[in-house]
C-alpha cells in the first residue's frame, strides 16, 4: 500500500529541517492567542527549532484550559479566531468546549483510516457519537479525506445499525472497540450477513483477546489514540508494532507532574504540541501515560513511535486524609540538587496510612529530606534513600499499594 503523502517517509534530517521551520511560525501564531499571553509573553518564538528549545516552554495543563474557559468563553482565549470563526463548536464533558473545522483532514484522522487501508470503494458505518462531543465529526473528517462514504450511525439502536449496515453494503466500521461486537452478535441474531472488513477504533481499550475475534471473522482492527482537544496523536499501521505520531503534531513523554522529558523508553506523561494554526495548543498535557518506542515502523513510516496508553498520568492519592499528587513530587525533587528521582509509596499498617518516600541520590541527610518531604507533602513519612537509576522508570510517582478489597 502506498503511504497517505511523503511526510510519512522523511529522512530524520529533513524532518528535523521541516520542524525548525514550522515550530517557531506555530510559537508566534499561538502568541497571538489571549490565552498565551502570561506563558509564552517573554519567547523569542525563533529560538524554539527542535524538541530540545520546546521543553523549555511551560506545560498546559486540562485544568489550565477548564479555568481559562471558565473565565474567557468558550475557549479561554488558546484560538486565534472567536467561536464565530469556526464550524463547529464542540462540548467534552467538565464541560470543556473545542473548536473544529471542515477544512481538509481538520482533525488529521484520514492518515490513520488510510493506514488502515479505508479509501474509496468502502462506506464507513461511523458509530462514534455526533451528539455534542467531535468524536463523530472527527472521524468523519478522517473518511472525507480518504474518499470514503460515511454512514453517520452514532451510537445505540443496535437492530437498525445492524439493518443499515446490510442495506447500504457498510464495509468499514468506525467506533469504540467492543460495540463492533455487539453489532457483529447482533447480526448473527438476527441472521444477517455483514460486510465489514475494516474496523478503525478508539476511546477504548483493544484487548488482543478482541482484535483476535475480529479478525477470525474477516475484520482487520487498527486503533488511533487521540483526544477532542488535538484531534489523531498517533496510530497503528499493518505492521502493529506501537503508535506511529502522526505527522503533524510534536509528542514528548515527560516526568508526570512537570515539564522534563524522560529518558528514552521511561514512560511518562505524553505532552503534545499540534501544528493545526487555527486551535495552537502548545505543550499541552494528555494526563496520558506512555513511552518511546526505538527505531522505526516496519511498515516503512519513519516518525516516532509510542507504545500505546499505559495507563493516566494523574496519580494524585489521598493518604492519612491529605491529596498527595505528581506536581508535589516533582517540587521535592527540585529542592535538593542532589536527588534524581522520587517515588511517593502509600500502603497500609492495621488500618493505618503509611507513607514511604524512596529517594534517588548518590548521598544526601535523611533527616533533610524527611523536612523536604514534610514542608512539600504537607505529611511525614519513612524515607528510603536507594542508589541511582534503582527506581524503576514505568511513569509512576505515587504508587498505592493500599489493597481496598
Amino acid at each position: 500500500m502506498t503511504h497517505f503523502d511523503d511526510l510519512e517517509t522523511r529522512s530524520a534530517d529533513q524532518r528535523a529541517a521541516d520542524l525548525a521551520r514550522a515550530l517557531p511560525q506555530q510559537i508566534a501564531h499561538a502568541q497571538k492567542a489571549s490565552g498565551y499571553a502570561a506563558q509564552l509573553a517573554d519567547v523569542d518564538a525563533q529560538a524554539i527549532t527542535g524538541i530540545e528549545e520546546l521543553a523549555a516552554l511551560p506545560v498546559l495543563r486540562k485544568s489550565d484550559l477548564t479555568k481559562a474557559q471558565a473565565e474567557q468563553r468558550p475557549f479561554g482565549g488558546f484560538t486565534v479566531k472567536p467561536a464565530s470563526g469556526f464550524h463547529h463548536v464542540f462540548q467534552s464533558p467538565g464541560p470543556v468546549y473545542e473548536p473544529g473545522g471542515t477544512g481538509h483532514d481538520w482533525w488529521r484522522m484520514g492518515r490513520f483510516l488510510h493506514a488502515l487501508g479505508i479509501g474509496q470503494g468502502d462506506i464507513v458505518q461511523n458509530c462514534f457519537g455526533y451528539h455534542l462531543t467531535p468524536a463523530g465529526m472527527i472521524f468523519e473528517s478522517g473518511a472525507r479525506a480518504v474518499g470514503a462514504v460515511v454512514l453517520p450511525a452514532g451510537t445505540g439502536q443496535t437492530e437498525l445499525q445492524v439493518t443499515a449496515a446490510r442495506d447500504i453494503g457498510c464495509t468499514a466500521y468506525a467506533g469504540t472497540p467492543d460495540y463492533l461486537k455487539i453489532i457483529l452478535d447482533k447480526a448473527e441474531e438476527m441472521g444477517v450477513t455483514l460486510n465489514f472488513t475494516k474496523a478503525a477504533v478508539g476511546g477504548g481499550a483493544l484487548f488482543p483477546s478482541l482484535r483476535q475475534e475480529y479478525k477470525d471473522r474477516g475484520i482487520a482492527c487498527l486503533q488511533c489514540y487521540a483526544t477532542a482537544d488535538l484531534g489523531n496523536i498517533a496510530y497503528e499501521s499493518a505492521a502493529m508494532e506501537g503508535m506511529i505520531i502522526d505527522e503533524h503534531v510534536i509528542v514528548e513523554i515527560v516526568t508526570p507532574g512537570t515539564g522534563t522529558p524522560v529518558a528514552p523508553g521511561d514512560v511518562g506523561e505524553v505532552v503534545v504540541t499540534t501544528l493545526n494554526p487555527d486551535y495552537p495548543l502548545i505543550r499541552f498535557a494528555t494526563g496520558d501515560l506512555s513511552a518511546v518506542m526505538p527505531g522505526i515502523s516496519p511498515c516503512g513510516r519513519t516518525n516516532l513511535r509510542i507504545k500505546g496508553w499505559m495507563g493516566r498520568a494523574d496519580q494524585t492519592t489521598k493518604i492519612k486524609g491529605m491529596f498527595v499528587r505528581p506536581e508535589q513530587v516533582a517540587a521535592l525533587v527540585e529542592k535538593h540538587d542532589e536527588i534524581v528521582k522520587a517515588r511517593v509509596i502509600a500502603a497500609r499498617q492495621g488500618e493505618m496510612d503509611v507513607m514511604t518516600v524512596q529517594i534517588e541520590s548518590a548521598g544526601g541527610d535523611d533527616r533533610a529530606y524527611a523536612k523536604s518531604v514534610a514542608e512539600v507533602l504537607k505529611l511525614k513519612g519513612a524515607i528510603e534513600v536507594v542508589t541511582p537509576g534503582s527506581l524503576p522508570r514505568d511513569g509512576l510517582v505515587i504508587e498505592d499499594q493500599r489493597n481496598y478489597d
